[in-house]
């Protein structure tokens, strides 16, 4: 099972991967690859990892121009597809029009032994792919619905194609599953295990979002919704902050109205109690794994007080930060 992307104006091979059959790896232990993206092409890396029916890649590049590469596949796959930031898109025969992806987008293929052109662009491209082996695929699909049947239908029949025509937006529960992928520093058969339950939990939400099409169904204009992307993004990148509504409204230029309405038409949620579940994820994470104090950890996440960062934790959690220290202290 092979994989080549090549250049064909310059006519060199750029990555080049022999897969085992079926993704499988003998004895279960995890393989993985970083390959880095140079100029001229741009600067970033793409990082594979691959254990028995499931090779998950994910990768972040900046580009100063479009690029345009030929793909070759002697193998077939299911992938999960999760475009974070950019643009790309994908031709081949096996499709009757082109397959591209926008930012914050995300789709299931089937791709048999695909060949064709990809061609990407944006400043900054962010992707995670998860290829299943087909046979492993089926066994999560539902078989009480005319999509996944139809869908099941065409892995058999050996047709490339998508779940679903329409591409669906990345939900925040699938952001916080993809974080955990990309972020993933456990060894070994543990690592193994976690990403074998993240992959499966990631599929299941996809799954769930194609049953429930309304979930996919959005008023918000485009350019409002990449908007409200761009904060979302915003509060991940700076949980030490303390901003207001209004400042976060004009901060990607737009109104407080707008992104009110447009955060909880998209995610599901206030704009605040996403922004205080992700602080209190994160201060729970640095409890369980990390040597940093309770009040190092208030002051990371934008507490000046940490009694007040107490307070919002136990409101969570139903336990306060130093207990959850004190129970990690105790079996670390």
């Amino acid at each position: 099972m092979t994989l080549r992307l090549y250049d064909d104006k310059i006519g060199g091979t750029l990555v080049e991967r022999k897969y085992p059959n079926a993704y499988f790896v003998n004895d279960g232990d995890i393989k993985e690859c970083i390959t880095y993206l140079k100029p001229p092409y741009g600067n970033g890396f793409y990082h594979e990892i691959c254990f028995e029916n499931v090779h998950i890649g994910f990768g972040n590049v900046s580009l100063d121009n479009k690029i345009l590469l030929y793909f070759e596949a002697d193998f077939d796959s299911v992938e999960m597809h999760f475009s974070l930031k950019g643009k790309s898109s994908a031709l081949s025969e096996n499709f009757s029009n082109k397959v591209s992806f926008d930012s914050y987008q995300h789709n299931i293929i089937y791709a048999h032994q695909m060949s064709g052109q990809m061609e990407f662009d944006g400043q900054e491209m962010q992707i995670l792919e998860i290829n299943l082996a087909p046979d492993f695929f089926k066994k999560f699909l539902p078989e009480d619905s005319d999509l996944f049947n139809s869908f099941r239908n065409a892995i058999e029949k050996q047709h490339s194609c998508l779940i679903n025509p329409d591409h669906n937006r990345i939900s925040l529960e699938m952001y916080q599953i993809l974080n955990d992928i990309i972020h993933c520093d456990r060894k070994g058969i543990f690592k193994r295990i976690y990403l074998e339950a993240k992959v499966a939990e990631l599929l299941l939400l996809q799954l769930e979002q194609l049953f429930n099409s309304e979930s996919s169904t959005s008023s918000l204009l485009k350019k409002d919704e990449e908007k409200i992307y761009a904060v979302r993004d915003f509060i991940v990148n700076n949980l030490d902050q303390n901003c207001s509504l209004i400042d976060l409204a004009h901060q990607v230029g737009t109104n407080e109205f707008t992104l009110k309405k447009g955060f909880k038409a998209l995610f599901g949620t206030t704009v605040f109690n996403f922004w205080n579940d992700i602080k209190m994820e994160q201060a729970k994470k640095m409890l369980l794994e990390g040597d940093l104090n309770i009040n190092e950890i208030s002051e990371l996440i934008g507490y000046k007080n940490p009694r007040h960062f107490s307070t919002a934790f136990k409101r969570k959690y139903n336990l306060i930060p130093s207990k959850l220290k004190n129970v990690n202290g105790i079996h670390s």
